[in-house]
């Protein structure tokens, strides 16, 4: 067994940016850091013969990163017709106005104040472009506004941060919220079981080859994370940082302030649900 055949999901090893199934083409953008992993996952996905090319998150304000979607798209005979955000985060969104200007085509969000066009997003859409099917799963929890999507002809879904292709995703208080992120992973297991999606396509690091495996893990992960944070509160440790001090031991100091908002959070919910 390889070591990506026993990590979580399978993690596809090799090139980040490039085919990854008939339909979804990777374009990594140049933003690597310890929130973003390798860098922002901006995809281009279009029906096989199609001339017309939808992108998912075109990612950071990049002027070359902008120009080098758009030339994969055109060395395969496509025009972006359409765009498309699974959230709001600058490091997905940030360079939508500018990607828009230079493509001519829509911007769909969920997030009225991000949409460049008449159309928004919402549950049980269905974009068609150029024959291309994409069903609109709302996800959120990472944020408010966050969305999937579902290539059932690839068997794939489309997730931005909800799972990332290596280690797993913040919740970002306020905004995002534990109880509706848990219930956003259970909407994504339904679609492996009930509808066959077998792949990953995350908003940040490699391919995921077992996404029921993956969402496995990230349920478990936050049950895990979950009973940690009620033992630290018993134990004494009543801030949000001394929660994370207590908890986050395996996790990376400079991750620390991410982790914060996940333990907020965290705390939230167990207050919700009467548990501290």
């Amino acid at each position: 067994m390889t070591e990506a055949a026993a990590l979580p999901g399978q993690p596809r090893g090799g090139v980040l940016s490039g085919p990854a199934t008939p339909r979804a083409h990777c374009v990594l953008a140049p933003n690597p850091s310890a929130m973003t992993l390798d860098g922002t996952n901006t995809w281009i996905v279009a029906e096989p013969g199609s001339q017309l090319a939808v992108v998912i998150d075109p990612g950071p304000l990049d002027e070359g990163h902008l120009r080098a979607v758009i030339d994969t798209a055109e060395r395969a005979g496509q025009r972006v017709a359409l765009t498309l955000l699974t959230h709001g985060h600058p490091d997905h969104a940030e360079g939508a106005a500018r990607f828009a200007e230079l493509t001519g085509s829509p911007v769909r969000a969920l997030d009225p104040g991000l949409r460049l066009g008449d159309e928004g997003l919402g549950a049980g859409d269905v974009i068609t472009t150029g024959g291309l099917e994409l069903r609109v799963v709302p996800t959120p929890g990472h944020t408010a506004d966050s969305l999937s999507f579902h290539l059932p002809a690839d068997r794939a879904v489309l997730t931005g941060d909800t799972i990332l292709g290596r280690g797993t995703t913040v919740v970002a208080h306020p905004d995002g919220r534990l109880g509706d992120y848990l219930d956003s992973l259970r909407r994504l297991r339904s679609l492996t079981v009930d509808d066959g999606v077998s792949t990953v396509l995350p908003g940040h690091g490699p391919v995921l080859n077992d996404a029921q495996g993956a969402v496995e893990f990230y349920l478990a992960h936050r049950a895990h994370r979950l009973a940690q944070v009620e033992t630290a509160v018993e134990a004494g440790h009543r801030t949000p940082a001394e929660v994370v001090a207590s908890v986050y031991v395996d996790v990376d100091r400079s991750l620390w302030p991410a982790a914060e908002l996940s333990v907020r959070a965290q705390l939230d919910y167990l207050g919700e649900h009467g548990l501290i």
